[in-house]
Parts: structure tokens; sequence; C-alpha cells
């Protein structure tokens, strides 16, 4: 059974940076895309990043590019999403994200498995 557990949540004053990790179980990691979400009451689960399944194609939503960075370690089954500069609009809970082939996650659409989440919050 594939499993995807995020960590690295928390609180973080803005301008701050937090790295979220999420380790994926249950098939092998480097045959997938990977990708985070993010999502806040009321509102649509939205794509922040994706990455495929060896690193060489990274995309992101506007909101984010040159504040985030996506990443992976294959030999640690482990994406990682470096938020830096973080701002308010970047509280939400960040999901974990795999798709069903080896290119990038970009939207929900791609996904086959989901993390449960894990909560980033930037007070004003």
């Amino acid at each position: 059974q594939v499993q995807l557990v995020e960590s690295g949540g928390g609180l973080v004053q803005a301008g701050g940076s937090l790295r979220l990790s999420c380790a994926a179980s249950g098939r092998t990691f480097s045959n997938y895309g990977m990708g985070w979400f993010r999502q806040v009451s009321g509102k649509e689960r939205e794509f922040v990043a994706g990455i495929s399944s060896w690193g060489h194609s990274t995309y992101y939503t506007d909101s984010v590019k040159g504040r985030f960075t996506i990443s992976r370690a294959n030999t640690k089954n482990t994406v990682y999403l470096q938020m830096n500069n973080l701002k308010s609009e970047d509280t939400a809970v960040y999901y974990c994200a795999q798709g069903r082939t080896g290119a990038a996650v970009r939207s929900r659409n791609d996904v086959d498995y989901w993390g449960k989440g894990t909560l980033v919050t930037v007070p004003s």
C-alpha cells in the first residue's frame, strides 16, 4: 500500500523559512513524479510545486516562484519543499502527492496518491 507522510509543518513568522518533507513507501519511488499542494478552508486544493521522477523538471505556481524550491532524494524516498520568505498568504495545510507516471505532478488530475497533510501557519 502506498503511503505518503508529510512532516516539518509548524508556525513560522513572516519572512522566515520552513522545510517540509514527504516520506513515501509502498512502490518504487524513483518511478513517479511528485508534487506539493496546499489548501485553506473554503478553497480548492491548489498546486504549489511539482517534480519529475529524477528531478530533471520542476514546476511552480506563480505565487511561490523564487521563494519555494521542490527537490527529491530518491535514495531516501523523500521529496522536500523548501519554503523561504514565508508570507501570511502561505498559511495552509500542505499535502504531498504522487503521480501515476514519472512526469511531475502539476494538477490535481495528475495525482494518484495523497498524503494526509501538514499545517503551515504564518501569522500576519
